[in-house]
Formats: C-alpha cells, sequence, structure tokens
C-alpha cells in the first residue's frame, strides 16, 4: 500500500529530532484544508505513515513542521526558523512519497525519498 512519510533530522547535533510537531494539510484550490496532526518519534520519525490507503490521493499538499517549538526545547532562544512549511504534489497513488526534513536553527533542506 502506497504511503506518504516523513523523517526529520537535526544537522546541528546530527540526531533525529524528537517530538516535532506535523500538521499535513492537502490544498484544493490554493485553501490548505488540515488531514493529519502529529509528532516525530524518538527516531525522528512518525509512528504511523502521514497518509495511506484511501487518504492518499492525487493533489498539492502541505507538510507544516513546528521547528521553532522544538528549537526551543532544545535551548535555541530566537531560532531563524519558527516552522517549515513544504509544498508538493502527489500524482501517481501507487507510489511512496518520503518528504525527509533536515533542519538547524537557521536552514533546512528537503527531498523527495523512497
Amino acid at each position: 500500500m502506497a504511503k506518504l512519510t516523513t523523517h526529520v533530522l537535526d544537522t546541528s547535533s546530527g540526531m533525529p529530532a524528537i517530538n516535532v510537531a506535523i500538521k499535513v494539510y492537502q490544498c484544493q484550490n490554493d485553501n490548505p484544508i488540515l488531514v493529519k496532526t502529529t509528532q516525530t518519534n524518538l527516531d525522528g520519525r512518525c509512528d504511523e505513515p502521514l497518509l495511506s490507503g484511501t487518504h492518499l490521493r492525487t493533489g498539492s499538499y502541505q507538510i507544516e513542521f513546528d521547528v521553532g517549538q522544538y528549537f526551543n526545547e532544545k535551548g535555541v532562544d530566537s531560532p531563524f526558523l519558527k516552522d517549515v512549511v513544504v509544498r508538493f504534489y502527489i500524482s501517481d497513488t501507487s507510489e511512496n512519497y518520503h518528504v525527509p526534513l533536515l533542519i538547524s536553527p537557521f536552514s533546512y533542506s528537503t527531498y523527495r525519498g523512497s
């Protein structure tokens, strides 16, 4: 079964980013509709896919990562990034979509993983 997953890594510490709050939105006519909230576990992953089965549909999505709260809990007083929003498109619901996020208090990177 195809699924959407994520993994958040803190490149400033070289460790998984634990307890990062995540919101998943499906965008319809440029209007984001919240479809799921979750958070990362001790491995920087979520305990279950963000979307799977009939919930994984073609279209525009965005994932919002609350990295500001994560860095505040790590003792970073004023991180440059408060949240990171990654917008992407699902075109084939038979494929897996993995959206990793590499973060530091001042930058981020993402890509389509496998």
